[in-house]
């Protein structure tokens, strides 16, 4: 049941990154029809600075290296700090669109990166 429970886990989540970071290159996905301004300033911030694609494509890798379930290690750290940013974002500058999707994709980190955490926890140790 646990390795199911992963197996899905795992690929939703590389599913979700692959989609939302190619996106940014290849736009399929149709912007909200409203956002809120210190949201929609930030992300024309991220956009004309060519900062998004910086994001879109660590999104994009990681994504991949979990679908394909090579380096998944690597891809959970990757996906750390952008989930983060990705929880701060919506908090501080979007509250009503925190459920569901940044929620879930937090929930599905958690369930992939359980099976790791021996090598996880490894980063937490000083040097």
């Amino acid at each position: 049941m646990q390795n199911v429970l992963y197996g899905i886990a795992r690929t939703i989540l590389g599913l979700v990154f692959v989609v939302f970071g190619l996106n940014d290159f290849v736009p399929f996905i149709p912007n909200p029809p409203s956002i809120p301004q210190y949201a929609g300033t930030f992300f024309g911030a991220m956009v004309h600075s060519h900062f998004s694609y910086f994001v879109f494509g660590v999104q994009l890798i990681a994504g991949l290296l979990l679908v394909s379930n090579r380096f998944v290690p690597l891809a959970l750290v990757m996906l750390a700090g952008v989930i983060a940013n990705i929880l701060a974002f919506h908090i501080t500058m979007w509250p009503a669109t925190i459920v569901p999707m940044p929620l879930i994709v937090t929930a599905l980190w958690f369930i992939v990166a359980w099976r790791y955490r021996d090598k996880l926890t490894l980063l937490l140790r000083p040097a």
